[in-house]
């Protein structure tokens, strides 16, 4: 029978198959908890479905919870988001007390034994102050640029994040200060899965057609949630300045997810920004729709992610691996994965967004070019392999003899 490791030998490489199954086997029978905030919708909830059954063909234990919160917790935790990522946020004791009670109310509900726990972001991040003894080795992942963070809740966080064994971060700048081991991992993604699997064009053309995009144009894509991050509102400004002298089309699709309350209110700008435009296309699709999602990104002609700020952005790196030429954001993540006129473009603002798109629509030969850059760009540093293969290596660090999480407090490791 055929696995999903084996199936990805003809993406990645048989020796690094082997290289992880070797690894697993050194490690021995361990139980792996992952914790975050929601099953569908958002970049960690699709990392955690691509690599939940990957750990447990590698004989590993692996399960995933996902607290739960009302609407007031989850108000909450997405001003602690934008406030890490820079914003000001005006969160008093009350709303803090109920973030932390929340957590208390999930700790009674989870019930595990675990030789490492991973609990992803913000949202879960108090449950240690709760259940600490359930398990061996706690770690803390932050997918979140927390480069220039608002100092009052960086502080009443590090005050729950001081007492893991380990924090992970996606770049050096994200990493704080801690007085515990902090490693370098890079978000991935996975090239089976529906999102990033190839498609026949009669596929893609099925998909265009029920989701009544046309093709008459050059298509420019952004696929994120409506998030002020995203930047949706100065994509349809560089837009305008390129339909000014080229005939295009603009697709924007996003979607929701449970935790972010935001969505809404931020959709509702997007529309009436793009109110009376032929020309646009703004599509709310369900969290589920990966497939429409690969569809829409194999059809585009540039794909664009305008992020503010980023803690990676994984739409780059699925849209470099379909082989499109992306114009990025110089935020976060994004500057590791573009390459100026080698992998894609960074830019700055609307303007510099639009002067690029501009540039690939009247040299199609250089956007093919970086298209193909990118995709082995991704093969070699942002694939599901790769992210287990650093897992796997801090694993062995922590379970090392004498380890204190796998490495001298404060240090940050690249794994």
């Amino acid at each position: 029978m055929t696995t999903r490791l084996d199936e990805l030998k003809t993406v990645a490489g048989a020796a690094v198959i082997d290289q992880l199954r070797r690894m697993a086997d050194r490690l021995g029978p361990l139980r792996l908890v992952h914790i975050n905030s929601t099953r569908i919708g958002g970049g960690v909830a699709e990392l955690l479905i691509g690599i939940i059954p990957l750990w447990k063909e590698l004989g590993v234990d692996a399960r995933w919870e996902v607290i739960e919160g009302d609407q007031a917790f989850f108000e909450v935790t997405k001003a602690m988001h934008n406030a890490l990522q820079g914003f000001k946020a005006n969160i008093g004791k009350p709303m803090f007390d109920h973030y932390i009670e929340i957590n208390r109310q999930n700790a009674e509900r989870l019930r595990f034994e675990a030789d490492f726990v991973v609990v992803n972001d913000p949202q879960p991040a108090y449950l240690i102050r709760f259940i600490r003894s359930q398990a061996g080795t706690w770690i803390w992942r932050c997918h979140i640029d927390a480069s220039r963070p608002d100092r009052h809740i960086w502080r009443f966080l590090r005050e729950a994040v001081k007492d893991y064994d380990a924090s992970i971060f996606s770049m050096p700048g994200f990493s704080r200060n801690l007085p515990h081991p902090q490693y370098l991992v890079y978000p991935s993604i996975d090239p089976l899965s529906d999102k990033n699997r190839e498609l026949s064009a009669e596929e893609v053309s099925a998909v265009l057609d029920r989701l009544k995009i046309e093709r008459d144009k050059p298509i420019i894509l952004q696929v994120s949630r409506f998030d002020s991050f995203k930047d949706p509102l100065g994509v349809i400004e560089a837009f305008r300045m390129v339909r000014a002298h080229t005939p295009c089309r603009l697709v924007l699709v996003g979607g929701e997810a449970t935790d972010d309350p935001e969505g809404p209110r931020i959709y509702a700008q997007v529309q009436e920004a793009a109110h009376g435009e032929h020309d646009i296309n703004l599509l709310l699709l369900p969290p589920e729709s990966h497939y429409e999602v690969n569809a829409l990104q194999r059809a585009a002609d540039i794909i664009v992610q305008k992020s503010v700020r980023e803690g990676f952005g994984l739409t780059v790196t699925e849209a470099m691996w379909k082989g499109k030429p992306v114009i990025g954001g110089a935020a976060g993540g994004i500057v590791l994965q573009l390459r100026n006129f080698r992998t894609g473009f960074l830019v700055h603002s609307p303007e510099g967004c639009a002067l690029r798109i501009r540039y690939l629509l009247r040299h199609p030969e250089v956007g093919k070019r970086m298209g193909k850059l990118a995709k082995e760009f991704v093969r070699n540093h942002f694939l599901v392999t790769r992210n287990l293969r650093d897992y796997l290596s801090l694993m062995l660090l922590c379970k090392g003899p004498g380890s204190s999480a796998g490495g001298k407090p404060g240090r940050s490791v690249i794994l």
